[in-house]
């Protein structure tokens, strides 16, 4: 089980670099030209994208790093999981309107994930899955 999990965390990482990509670089990842969900005709590539997608990078390196402290056995990933679900929404709410539907699958992982673990101590979350 830990290491469907640890994957799953990796997997769902590298899965922001989409996000990464669609504000800073012309590659298409599936986002729509729609604006993002707040008044002002604000797109995945303005100075603002831009931020948002740092986050969305943030979220990328937290996700990769929670798989590998799941795969580790580390008793911290539960704690960096509950920040990377956090900075993961709130890099893509802003954004949903122009997302893929992968996106928005990942944004339910990741509130799965921090209720999940809200639920649960951190020493209990690490012993599932030992």
């Amino acid at each position: 089980m830990r290491w469907l999990v640890g994957i799953f965390f990796i997997m769902h990482g590298l899965g922001h670099t989409m996000g990464f990509l669609a504000s800073w670089t012309g590659v298409d990842v599936g986002f729509s030209d729609d604006p993002w969900i707040f008044p002002g005709d604000i797109h995945i590539r303005s100075p603002i994208g831009k931020a948002y997608g740092m986050l969305w990078l943030v979220a990328l390196f937290g996700w990769t790093v929670t798989g590998l402290g799941v795969l580790d056995g580390a008793e911290w990933w539960p704690a960096l999981a509950k920040g990377s679900a956090v900075v993961s929404l709130t890099a893509i709410v802003p954004w949903w309107r122009t997302v893929p539907m992968g996106a928005w699958l990942g944004a339910l992982a990741d509130v799965v994930v921090f209720v999940g673990l809200l639920t649960m101590s951190g020493a209990e979350a690490v012993d599932r899955l030992a």
